[in-house]
């Protein structure tokens, strides 16, 4: 028996138990004899039609008609001296639903009031009102009831749609684009933390501003304002910790911070330096900061809907990273290597040393581009949000690049503990990935040192190697030019030279400076050292 049908027999199983409890309640508490027997004789009906439904030897709709004309021949037996049996009519047209719809419905109310008219006029010449009312309800809360369990039949044997979560999430996505366009501050986390920034420097005089977002158990700053070249910002991180875990304002001598609440919880925490000629106490900053909270309430709420959107579409954009990872390991590189299997084959019967020479170099041919290949799936793979930080994602490309091409990469790591944003790490993290990538596929390196410092909001990598060293580009070529795209998306300088001893060096430096008022600066610095 199948799952589906279990569940039918078993829903059937409880109506007819339920149904036959609730009668027996009344007929014990009134002691009506006729009206027992008529119910323990249902009750074994009920239970021969439940052990054929489970054993499944008879037809379906006559074990329906049966137990229908059963019920009604019982009911008109007993109409006459007690009411009490009737609701027991509401019983088949239930579970004749449940085993076929409203065909099985109709059946069953047909059977069981052909039977207990038949039955209730041979045996009595007429009925009162009161039992003719009585039948009839029960008969209609049977069809209610049979209804209900034609709609019960309708979701067992519904076949699961592979894909109904598709549909959903194009439901969504469209919901999506057209509310975007009613968006009147945008999408962007940067833009809308500045937004914030810029009213709480309107109210309170500050010398530095910090608005960071959580990001698992850490805060990661989102965007910095320092209107002093001498101020140090990193004095708002541990009371922006602080306020994050008590989710108050905390006020210490100069120092604030106070987290901005929405619905789902703990959107950001704003953290700031007071100007040194400033009294907190005179200036009352504690009632500020509560009106502040209160006034940047629908602004958190802005920035929580915009973290929401990039996160659904750093988590989009893995997915197909991850897709096209597949489709060229299990297609283009499968194929490809059954053509190595083939030109094994053809060397077996080679007839000169010049058709060797040329097979062998078509193998090796063949080997290069099934190692291209295969980088490429490590590199579409690996992403910043699969590791505890960006140097262990640097690590982990750098560790499975040497073990693909040969050539040993040594990764040096200085990181402290706060994060940067998630979609700065993203970029780094490529820009430093196309730089090993092409110091192991054009310089002809036999070693590559890549140096990661991350003290966010700073951040510098190097990638250096001992190789050929800058090089005529070519026209195909396009690494060069997607560092400095990615490099100007998150306000980073690029630098771009060769080492003393004839490789090259490419460094992304992230400075304080460059995130703190903007995400895309005005110009790009290249350097490139002849």
């Amino acid at each position: 028996m199948r799952v589906r049908e279990r569940q039918h027999v078993r829903l059937a199983a409880a109506a007819r138990a339920f149904v036959l409890v609730a009668l027996l309640g009344p007929v014990l508490w009134s002691q009506d004899t006729p009206a027992l027997i008529a119910l323990v004789t249902i009750g074994a009906v009920w239970a021969l039609t439940t052990l054929a439904d489970w054993r499944q030897r008879l037809p379906v709709m006559l074990v329906i008609t049966v137990e229908a004309a059963m019920v009604g021949a019982i009911c008109g037996f007993t109409i006459h001296s007690s009411l009490a049996v009737l609701g027991a009519l509401a019983v088949p047209p239930f579970t004749a639903g449940l085993y076929r719809s409203l065909q099985g419905v109709a059946l069953a109310l047909s059977a069981q009031l052909t039977a207990i008219v038949v039955v209730s006029f041979v045996s009595y010449p007429s009925l009162t009102t009161a039992q003719g009312f009585g039948a009839f309800s029960w008969s209609m809360t049977g069809l209610g009831l049979g209804l209900v369990g034609t709609f019960l039949h309708t979701a067992l044997n519904e076949k699961p749609d592979p894909l109904a979560p598709y549909h959903f999430a194009q439901g969504l996505i469209r919901q999506l684009i057209d509310i975007s366009g009613g968006l009147d501050n945008g999408l962007d986390p940067v833009a809308l933390g500045g937004s914030i920034l810029s009213g709480v420097r309107d109210d309170l005089p500050c010398s530095a501003l910090v608005i960071s977002v959580p990001r698992g158990d850490t805060l990661t700053p989102l965007v910095t304002k320092a209107m002093g070249a001498s101020v140090n910002v990193s004095e708002c991180e541990d009371i922006a910790v602080e306020a994050w875990a008590v989710g108050l304002p905390v006020l210490h001598d100069h120092v604030f911070a106070f987290p901005l609440h929405t619905d789902a919880g703990t959107t950001a925490i704003v953290a700031g330096v007071l100007s040194p000629r400033v009294d907190p106490a005179r200036i009352g900053v504690e009632d500020r900061i509560r009106k502040l909270m209160r006034r940047l309430g629908p602004s958190a709420v802005h920035l929580d809907t915009a973290l929401l959107f990039s996160a659904f579409r750093d988590a989009a954009t893995a997915e197909e990273r991850r897709r096209l990872s597949r489709e060229m390991h299990d297609g283009v590189a499968q194929d490809i290597a059954s053509l190595g299997y083939l030109v094994d084959t053809l060397r077996v019967g080679v007839t000169s040393p010049e058709q060797a020479e040329r097979i062998d170099m078509l193998r090796d041919r063949i080997s290069a581009v099934v190692a291209e290949i295969r980088r490429s799936v490590v590199t579409l793979r690996t992403s910043v949000g699969q590791s505890e930080s960006l140097g262990t994602a640097i690590g982990s490309i750098a560790r499975n690049l040497s073990e693909v091409s040969g050539v040993p990469i040594h990764v040096t790591l200085d990181e402290h503990t706060q994060r940067l944003r998630p979609e700065v790490e993203a970029e780094l993290f490529r820009i430093a990935q196309e730089a090993m990538n092409n110091a192991v596929r054009h310089a002809e390196a036999s070693a590559i040192e890549v140096h990661c410092v991350v003290h966010a909001p700073e951040a510098m990598i190097t990638v250096s190697d001992n190789g050929r060293g800058l090089q005529t580009a070519r026209s195909t070529s396009h690494g060069l030019h997607i560092m400095k795209e990615r490099a100007l998306l998150i306000g980073a300088t690029l630098e771009i030279g060769e080492t003393p001893s004839g490789g090259l060096s490419v460094t992304v430096r992230l400075s304080e400076n460059s995130v703190s008022d903007s995400p895309v600066p005005d110009t790009l610095h290249e350097k490139v050292t002849a």
